[in-house]
């Protein structure tokens, strides 16, 4: 399990990289409207009713949350559909036979991901800060979270390309569980205001980990505590990078 083809491998990450730059507007420019659509109707709405969510604006708690579900989601179906579109083409067989080992080709797909979730992250901070004037309080979390929620997000959407074996399967996965996991994790509301039981629940959902620290990066307040997310975090991601090369080692639904 080591990385040793640089340019096959670059070209891989390049290639997945260009694959959803060619689409920007629907890609990158449509998450971040959408963002700031969900930014806008919160606000508006809620503005008068609740000012503030553990002392924190309510803008300035929700903007960070609805900056990392936007990288969360998109780094999912970055893999996902490049994946899924490569199987139902009848084409990834031209990825199998390039010069990648197993190890190669899951992180070339992950990490493809992590730049499109990177980039969605940054073009929808850019389209918040000129409505939310957002201040880093640590990078050093801003960068990790960031880094971990992508390469989360890139792993799953992997797995699941790699598990379909229509769009359906692929659309069922993203409406039936990393949506309801992504709206609630904490993104428009503390759990601290929730019941013990559901609080017990939201700790076990990696998603919340994500956005409690994300949100802690800009306001130096979180609803957990931080080595317990940082530890979950790290273990789940190296349980899915691992997951990710058996599948492709095991030629998983993708070598017949």
């Amino acid at each position: 399990m080591y990385v040793y083809n640089y340019l096959s491998f670059y070209t891989l990450i390049k290639k997945e990289v260009y694959r959803f730059l060619k689409v920007g507007i629907q890609t990158i420019l449509g998450p971040a409207i959408s963002s700031l659509l969900f930014l806008a109707v919160f606000s508006l709405a809620l503005g008068r009713s609740v000012d503030s969510i553990n002392g924190i604006d309510l803008p300035y708690f929700i903007a960070p949350g609805l900056i990392m579900m936007t990288m969360l989601q998109n780094s999912f179906a970055n893999s996902a559909s490049s994946i899924g579109q490569s199987k139902f083409q009848g084409n990834i067989v031209d990825v199998l036979m390039a010069p990648l080992n197993n190890l190669e080709l899951a992180l070339g797909y992950i990490i493809g991901s992590v730049f499109r979730g990177i980039i969605c992250g940054v073009v929808t901070t850019l389209g918040v800060l000129i409505f939310v004037p957002l201040e880093i309080y640590s990078l050093s979390a801003l960068l990790f979270y960031s880094l971990m929620g992508c390469i989360m997000m890139g792993c799953l959407g992997t797995i699941v390309g790699i598990w379909a074996d229509k769009w359906d399967q692929q659309q069922g996965i993203t409406n039936f569980i990393v949506l309801p996991l992504t709206f609630l994790s904490g993104t428009f509301y503390s759990i601290s205001r929730l019941p013990d039981f559901w609080q017990t629940i939201s700790s076990l959902n990696p998603f919340f980990y994500n956005i409690d620290g994300f949100r802690y990066a800009f306001t130096g307040v979180s609803d957990s505590s931080l080595f317990q997310g940082v530890i979950f975090l790290l273990i789940i991601n190296v349980i899915l990078i691992i997951f990710c090369y058996l599948m492709f080692r095991y030629g998983y639904k993708i070598k017949f």
